[in-house]
């Protein structure tokens, strides 16, 4: 039986994100936001006409034996990651990088 892979990572990241201005308002990546904190959207633009962005990959079927799928959703490539995420994570001090599949 194969075994599938979603990408991104479902798992996402529970902590307040933070930009580098004192603010008295909190900023959390959650799907719902604690009193005092804003929500933000995740996903900027990746098919947005869709109720759920799942990509399932068959490790086996890998075409290369290592494999970068983007998880900060800013990739031109994506699913694929194109490297984006370094000037995100320059604009935003965040540190989120790519999943990274070996066959």
């Amino acid at each position: 039986m194969a075994a599938f892979v979603a990408a991104p990572l479902l798992a996402a990241p529970t902590a307040t994100v933070g930009f580098g201005v004192k603010s008295s308002r909190r900023v959390s990546v959650r799907a719902e936001a604690a009193k005092g904190e804003v929500a933000v959207v995740i996903n900027p633009a990746i098919q947005k006409d869709v109720e759920k962005v799942v990509d399932a990959v068959v490790v086996g079927e890998l075409e290369k034996p290592i494999t970068a799928y983007c998880r900060c959703w800013r990739s031109g490539t994506f699913p694929l990651c194109d490297g984006a995420h370094a000037k995100h994570n320059k604009a935003t001090g965040d540190n989120v990088g790519p999943l990274v599949l070996k066959k």
